[in-house]
């Protein structure tokens, strides 16, 4: 048994053992359309604290959507939203949704790293200019999430001297800066060289293991079903299939799910990029947590 698949064994033994969690996230009928097209038609999901939970599915199946609702990017027509004690889908003002986001990290499939910043001025940008925090005690945290994330050395980089995958992982210390109760992970894999994987995955790896509510949307079906706690496959913006990872992965009910499992694991092929919509604008510093 390789290493791997002793974590993936040992995790299972941990998660049969531990008791049921509350939902930190909780998605109750929720509908989305842009105009004519539907893109989510009544999603249920639940995210309890301290678990990572995996959304799979063909490109265009709704699975980016619903992080961008639940971090309230985008707002259903139907349905509830719940994370902790808010329920995003009310939510009406920025400030609340400000408030939220100070909860909520998310880490997306681009970096949207401020080019003209250093590595250590994204880090302390919105710790500072958001949540009022002392740029001492914030540049101590950069540093400290620098070398969690293995890249203690870059603090006075620039983006565009880092490949993508420190990039990227530059984001995730970025999105923990804020010392967030849960992280949404939006394909971030899926811009990077191959070579480049690994460095993110591990890192994330680790944030699981430290017992970081996470919600994954991805095509990294190996990753997925190592990490995750439960995995929800998605379709035409519907779930057709969840349960735990060793039952989704191995033990698939529906047809369609074994249909995508054989064609996303046996063909030895990166599936395609999910569905792109339209570029959303919104202010990085509120969105550098």
């Amino acid at each position: 048994m390789n290493a791997t698949d002793a974590f993936i064994a040992h995790s299972r033994n941990l998660h049969a053992a531990a008791p049921a969690s509350p939902p930190l996230v909780k998605l109750q009928d929720v509908h989305l359309s842009f105009g004519d097209t539907k893109v989510l038609n009544g999603i249920d999901l639940e995210v309890p604290k301290g678990q990572a939970v995996s959304i799979i599915g063909p490109s265009g199946s709704g699975k980016s959507t619903i992080l961008r609702c639940i971090t309230g990017l985008l707002q259903p027509q139907r349905g509830q939203i719940q994370v902790g004690e808010t329920r995003v889908d009310q939510l009406k003002t920025e400030a609340q949704r400000i408030a939220l986001r100070k909860r909520v990290g998310f880490v997306f499939q681009q970096y949207n790293l401020f080019p003209h910043l250093t590595v250590l001025e994204n880090l302390v940008i919105a710790p500072m200019q958001v949540a009022g925090i002392s740029r001492v005690d914030a540049e101590r945290t950069a540093r400290t999430l620098l070398d969690r994330v293995r890249l203690p050395l870059k603090e006075k980089a620039y983006p565009g001297e880092l490949s993508g995958g420190q990039q990227q992982r530059v984001a995730i210390a970025r999105a923990l800066a804020m010392q967030p109760e849960l992280i949404l992970f939006d394909e971030v894999t899926s811009a990077l060289d191959p070579e480049t994987v690994g460095e993110v995955l591990n890192v994330i790896r680790e944030l699981v293991r430290d017992g970081m509510t996470c919600v994954l949307v991805t095509h990294e079906m190996r990753f997925a079903e190592e990490v995750s706690d439960r995995v929800y496959f998605t379709e035409a913006g519907r779930i057709v299939e969840h349960g735990s990872a060793y039952e989704l992965f191995e033990h698939p009910k529906s047809e369609r799910t074994r249909e995508f499992l054989k064609r996303a694991l046996g063909e030895g092929q990166r599936p395609s990029p999910s569905f792109a919509f339209e570029p959303i604008p919104f202010n990085r510093v509120l969105f550098a947590i």
